[in-house]
């Protein structure tokens, strides 16, 4: 029974993946069709039968340990608490996500260090997460536009209207309907204007 769980969760999971752009994950599966047989190990060998339900819960709590840890931190952003949010989203780094997730967490990184009133550290973060997804893939449109449409901000901030500008109408091209293209389009608005505005978290 929870190896077939186990194979609908990949293939559910996969496809939301498929349809973000995400590209499928390796390391994903992997790691769901090794939990699953570390499981069916263990209640071979104890001779009892293991909760269809509870070992759905716990892997997916194994497997989204970092886009959860990213939530979290989010969320304790979102409550000005930027410092645990970095220590939060740093945690989720060291417990080896897959690629996708870990183009997420830095994303929402540099959203937390433009919170801090650090726009060079942000701009850095976006840049490599754009060279690493250019390359190799795993950032999916809606990231891609947060991504650019952080990276704006973070060049603003620096007083870089031009590539501001720019990262700003790529925002709009990566996911014209996403809430970062929208914010992107007020961004260039206020730019008109003379004024600036706050990030918005990657989720």
């Amino acid at each position: 029974m929870i190896v077939a769980v186990a194979l609908c969760y990949v293939l559910i999971l996969g496809g939301m993946a498929l349809v973000r752009r995400e590209g499928l994950s390796n390391q994903f599966a992997f790691e769901v069709l090794g939990f699953t047989a570390l499981a069916e190990a263990g209640s071979w060998l104890s001779g009892t039968l293991i909760n269809p339900i509870l070992f759905l819960v716990v892997l997916y709590l194994v497997s989204m340990r970092g886009r959860l840890l990213v939530d979290l931190g989010t969320m304790l952003s979102g409550r000005g608490r930027q410092r645990d949010a970095i220590s939060t989203m740093q945690l989720a780094l060291r417990l080896y996500p897959d690629r996708a997730t870990r183009l997420i967490t830095l994303v929402n990184i540099a959203v937390v260090q433009l919170r801090r009133e650090n726009p060079e550290s942000a701009e850095r973060t976006l840049r490599a997460v754009l060279d690493e997804a250019s390359q190799k893939g795993g950032l999916g449109a809606k990231y891609e536009s947060a991504c650019y449409y952080h990276l704006g901000l973070a060049c603003q901030r620096q007083n870089k209207p031009a590539e501001a500008v720019a990262h700003f109408n790529r925002a709009i091209e990566a996911l014209p309907a996403s809430i970062y293209a929208r914010a992107a389009e007020r961004a260039l608005e206020q730019r008109r204007r003379g004024k600036d505005r706050g990030g918005q978290p990657a989720g």
